[in-house]
């Protein structure tokens, strides 16, 4: 167990670079669960339940009621949007078009918070494993050289295990990272299209009341 530890131990050769990567994984789980949180659990709901009852609203021109149902959620990306188009329910088309579109542009960055950086530690993590490596062969021919005839075989067996440690360690933290995160991608992109499928759902719709009220006057 001591052994174990001592390969992240940052102020040992070989431990430096294990530590770091170690920290890269901290970073790592920080992130994905926070966005995991938030894209499955904080940002969830029935769309289609939400969008029957806003609609049903709409198509009855009880948009106060329609508003109410977004409001019920005040912090979901899907309901902030749809809640812009209806207070410009009034309005002309091109005003609640480009509300619709200005808000959703808005939530974009609500969603894809924070995932772009887990792309980014996957090739820390790639890297400082290489950095290590090379650190690892660097330091095994160097004590080669200068280590006894009997040391020789030891110290680079340890430099090399020092250089292979650090790449298993780096693809360790690297390959799951990019797989969070190719899915986390996927799942963000899902909410962006449910989003603007509802937006352009809604907007047809209001735009068809507001269109047949105008006639009927």
């Amino acid at each position: 167990m001591t052994d174990f530890m001592m390969k992240f131990n940052p102020f040992d050769p070989g431990g430096l670079w294990m530590f770091m990567i170690f920290l890269t994984s901290v970073f790592t789980v920080f992130i994905a669960s926070e966005r995991i949180w938030a894209l499955f659990f904080k940002y969830k709901v029935d769309v289609r339940q939400i969008m029957s009852r806003i609609l049903s609203y709409v198509d009855s021109a009880n948009y106060s009621r329609a508003i109410e149902v977004c409001n019920s959620q005040p912090n979901n990306p899907l309901l902030v949007v749809l809640k812009s188009g209806l207070l410009k329910a009034n309005r002309s088309d091109l005003e609640i078009r480009r509300a619709l579109e200005q808000t959703t542009m808005k939530v974009g960055p609500m969603i894809s918070r924070r995932t772009p950086y887990l792309a980014t530690l996957a090739n820390v993590a790639t890297l400082l494993g290489l950095l290590g490596t090379i650190f690892g062969l660097i330091l095994a021919f160097e004590s080669v050289g200068a280590a006894s005839a009997a040391k020789k075989q030891e110290v680079l067996a340890q430099g090399i295990s020092i250089a292979m440690e650090t790449t298993a360690g780096g693809l360790i933290v690297a390959i799951p990272t990019t797989l969070v995160h190719a899915f986390l991608s996927a799942k963000q992109g899902s909410l962006l299209d449910d989003i603007e499928d509802a937006a352009l759902t809604l907007f047809g719709h209001i735009s068809a009341k507001n269109r047949a009220g105008s006639m009927q006057r």
